[in-house]
């Protein structure tokens, strides 16, 4: 089968099914070799592995991973690529492409079944316009993760990693810290797609925490406080969550609490760490 990681040979498929790319999936497929490379080291890719590939595009990464890893399970949205699949893997029987939107797919019936509800390692080229959807899934859900490479739009990769009283700091960087330790493993211009996208990419990989570096009573009602606080975020902790009238908090329990942690009454949620709202939403 011909190497997809060579720009001539995704031509050659694109015009042999006389492929059109879809803007609503927002596709942009993979071109460079060197690339494909750095995101398979990255994601430590081994013999015994079993790989859930989102997006999988016309195959690309796919017959990297099929190279590398025991059992690859591609989830692709879009049914005019699954004819192109099936002829660009037709040469490994451990690929298992599956026509479905990656956000409905039972994960965990299928590590139980591909992998014997063993943790599984998830590689993506993730359209920028679901990213944290889809990030956030994974680790919401619980289902049995390892780690997560995934190309992202480059600013979203600075959210993650970002720390306290920085601009990029948010919701997205404390959800993303609570689960995994974030590292960057490439930028990737432009021109490594096709066709080529507006933004910049980089590769990130999430190696997910056996156990969250805090701990709080409730983590659910940490994120909903978390969110309250950085849809207004030029306002004050007491101010952002006392209008969120689903959290069900006054004012005054919001000062009670911050007094009890020796902090200001006009504090920001942007200056406040993963382990301080854990403490924050313990004592609410």
């Amino acid at each position: 089968m011909a190497d997809l990681g060579n720009p001539r040979n995704t031509i050659a498929v694109l015009q042999k099914y006389q492929f059109r790319f879809q803007k609503k999936f927002g596709q942009n497929f993979l071109i460079d070799e060197r690339v494909i490379g750095r995101i398979l080291d990255a994601a430590g890719i081994g013999s015994g592995d079993c790989v859930v590939e989102i997006g999988p595009g016309i195959g690309t990464m796919t017959q990297y991973l099929a190279e590398r890893a025991r059992e690859v399970v591609a989830v692709e949205i879009d049914k005019m690529l699954v004819p192109i699949l099936a002829d660009t893997l037709s040469a490994y029987d451990n690929v298992t492409v599956i026509n479905e939107d990656i956000l409905k797919v039972d994960i965990a019936a299928l590590v139980q079944e591909k992998n014997g509800g063993r943790p599984v390692k998830v590689v993506a080229n993730l359209p920028y316009y679901i990213t944290t959807p889809i990030i956030m899934g994974l680790f919401e859900s619980n289902v049995p993760v390892e780690s997560m490479t995934v190309m992202v739009q480059k600013e979203v990769a600075e959210r993650m990693q970002a720390k306290p009283g920085t601009k990029d700091y948010g919701a997205l960087s404390l959800a993303v810290q609570y689960y995994a330790k974030a590292e960057t493993a490439a930028h990737v211009p432009p021109n490594c797609f096709m066709p080529r996208p507006q933004v910049a990419s980089t590769v990130v990989k999430l190696q997910r925490y056996e156990e969250p570096p805090v701990k709080a009573a409730d983590a659910g009602r940490m994120f909903a406080i978390i969110r309250a606080v950085f849809n207004q975020r030029r306002k004050t902790m007491v101010n952002s969550i006392a209008n969120a009238k689903e959290l069900g908090v006054t004012k005054e329990q919001v000062l009670s609490a911050l007094e009890c942690m020796g902090e200001s009454p006009a504090v920001r949620g942007e200056t406040f760490t993963l382990a301080k709202f854990a403490q924050f939403a313990d004592l609410l």
